[in-house]
């Protein structure tokens, strides 16, 4: 049975107790939405879960992948498995989503958004996404929402399970891992590969990018947690992953030769360890500290010796947070402190910032009220002091009915790379530096919601109005090129979803209609769409599922000018899967069944000296998977 929540789900009258360590059940359980576990019907907020039953589910699919199914979320591929992308919530930038691994912050400082593709989600048990402004819950970035993802942890019985598959353009993956508790010690291991030769990431007659741009990726990740006494864990948790893309540089003559690769190396990592203690009956304590680090190294190839650039940031990060459950509501305070160090080949003018957050939250339900309330102060080192704040009020009609009202600020401040880029001169009358007078990014969120929930059907309408000041341009493509803030940003939409199951079949969508515009010029804003739907369709019988699936997005531009516009289009999916015996099953998905031929992004005018970056064609992959029961 699918258990995300593909809307809001709008918690009212609900009982604000923090749940002991051992109370909680993980699969019904919220985490993002208030900092403190909730289940998934008692969220104020708009909030996904995509549970691991979900991610199994979804095959040999990529984290984009998964996030392109979910409303609220569209995405930009520059070419590929593996290669450059990002997601735009509710219409806000790529970097205004703040990403999240078991609690660690995983971004680069120099680009300012978090490397997806590079992330296995095999490894992955589950993701929360929390759309509208959550700084106000953990600080800077998190204008568009929060992508929080869990990686597997250890329960019960110890099992192991093994998965390995094969598709189109040489496709090969493989996964392997265990799981479980012994006495007083949970945990949890796997490793994961994936190869593919992938297809060129441009689209294009020029016969010298005519070659296949391949990805290859390896992970691993661990947790571990022991209970010392009854309320009293320690736990460490860790995630890595290394991958290597390569591409076509056009603007690299070496790159006419198909000898010649350009390539991008790029390594994650995040690790925590906590200690979670019950000092008291009503307060529970939590101590984290970790570390999330992105690195990415490009070799420009053909010449003498390959030419490196690399950029790599080091997020140091301990939490102390502690709830109490008061005679009515619970009551958080924490402390965040963030340290960040960028190194690069580049020559910065800076190399590193501090933050310090102060956090006060406040969650509450009596009779069919409900209340959440948050303030953060944050003091950075380069921007001083930013306080933002969120207030949610919830309201149950009956069993069926609920509604909800917030408001949320945020802010974000400008990348490294915004501020401090060194002058670069790349010839051709084009040049770039970073602008060190750039302002931080802040917006004002409104929106209500009513959610319809029964035991088979779920309805919902989301309406927003975010309201941005400051928004930065990282490029203006103009010769003497630099960062700017431009006017204001106001970004208006609604979210309607749909889930209904109905015997052995169960049916999924949503629409989102918005306005991602720039109140100056009423220019949309680049890569997004007016309109973008999804829809799925599965029926079970016996051993076997099947599934049918379906994307669709109208008219975006390529330019923040709107000169250069990318047609809308539909891709049409098929999956199944059949259960062989209660430890083995095998899965197929065949993506793209009508071979569409459409664009996410492109490299200039493709109409004068620009190319298109490649989507795939039809492509089938099947997996086997063992897990014994």
């Amino acid at each position: 049975m699918k258990k995300s929540t593909i809307a809001s789900l709008i918690g009212l009258a609900f009982s604000t107790n923090i749940f002991a360590t051992e109370d909680i059940n993980l699969d019904n359980v919220v985490i993002t939405a208030a900092r403190i576990p909730q289940t998934r019907e008692s969220v104020i907020g708009d909030i996904t879960v995509i549970d691991a039953e979900e991610i199994q589910r979804a095959g040999q699919s990529t984290l984009i992948d998964i996030l392109q199914n979910q409303p609220g979320i569209e995405i930009t591929s520059n070419g590929g498995t593996g290669k450059v992308s990002g997601i735009f919530i509710r219409g806000t930038n790529t970097n205004h989503a703040l990403v999240l691994v078991d609690g660690i912050k995983l971004n680069s400082a120099t680009a300012g958004k978090t490397t997806l593709e590079n992330l296995p989600l095999t490894l992955i048990d589950k993701i929360e996404i929390l759309r509208g402004p959550a700084t106000s819950l953990y600080g800077q970035d998190a204008i568009g929402g929060v992508i929080q993802i869990f990686t597997k942890k250890g329960s019960g019985q110890p099992k192991f399970y093994a998965d390995i598959g094969y598709g189109v353009y040489n496709t090969k993956s493989l996964q392997a891992g265990a799981y479980g508790a012994t006495n007083d010690t949970n945990f949890a291991f796997g490793i994961s590969k994936l190869n593919t030769d992938g297809y060129s990431s441009y689209k294009t007659n020029n016969s010298n990018f005519d070659d296949n741009d391949g990805y290859r990726n390896l992970s691993a990740t661990a947790s571990l947690s022991y209970k010392i006494s009854e309320g009293h864990d320690l736990g460490l948790q860790v995630l890595n992953s290394k991958g290597k893309s390569n591409y076509d540089n056009r603007y690299n003559i070496y790159s006419f030769d198909p000898a010649f690769h350009d390539n991008t190396e790029t390594t994650q990592h995040s690790y925590s360890i906590y200690s979670k203690n019950k000092i008291t009956s009503n307060w529970l304590s939590t101590l984290k500290i970790g570390e999330g680090y992105d690195k990415s190294a490009t070799s420009a190839a053909g010449f003498t010796s390959p030419e490196n650039s690399i950029f790599s940031t080091k997020q140091f990060q301990w939490s102390w947070q502690n709830d109490f459950e008061l005679a009515l509501g619970t009551l958080t305070l924490a402390y965040d402190r963030l340290q960040e160090r960028v190194k690069s080949t580049s020559a910065f003018d800076k190399y590193d910032r501090n933050n310090n957050g102060y956090y006060l939250g406040y969650l509450v339900g009596f009779g069919n009220h409900s209340v959440k309330a948050n303030f953060r102060s944050d003091q950075n080192s380069t921007f001083g002091t930013n306080n933002t704040h969120g207030l949610g009020y919830g309201y149950r009609l009956n069993d069926y009915w609920r509604t909800s009202v917030s408001y949320g600020t945020a802010f974000k401040a400008p990348t490294f790379n915004d501020l401090y880029y060194p002058f670069t001169d790349y010839g051709g009358g084009f040049s770039y530096q970073g602008n060190p007078n750039l302002k931080p990014e802040t917006s004002i969120n409104k929106e209500i919601s009513v959610i319809y929930n029964n035991d088979a059907t779920n309805l919902s309408i989301t309406y927003f109005r975010n309201d941005i000041s400051n928004l930065i341009l990282g490029s203006q493509n103009i010769p003497v090129d630099t960062a700017i803030n431009l006017g204001s940003i106001s970004i208006k939409g609604l979210t309607l979803a749909a889930n209904q199951t109905l015997g052995n079949w169960h049916y999924g969508s949503s629409l989102d209609i918005q306005s991602p515009h720039n109140n100056e010029n009423n220019n949309m804003l680049l890569r997004r769409a007016n309109r973008h739907g999804i829809a799925n369709l599965n029926y079970t019988f016996g051993n076997w599922r099947l599934g049918a699936e379906t994307i669709a997005s109208s008219q975006r531009y390529n330019d923040s000018a709107n000169t250069l516009p990318i047609s809308g289009y539909a891709v049409f999916n098929l999956t199944s899967e059949y259960k062989i015996n209660q430890d083995w099953k095998i899965q197929g998905k065949l993506n793209n069944i009508f071979d569409k031929n459409y664009a996410l992004a492109y490299d200039g005018d493709p109409k004068s000296d620009g190319f298109i970056y490649a989507t795939a064609g039809t492509n089938l992959f099947v997996n086997i998977r063992w897990e014994p029961k």
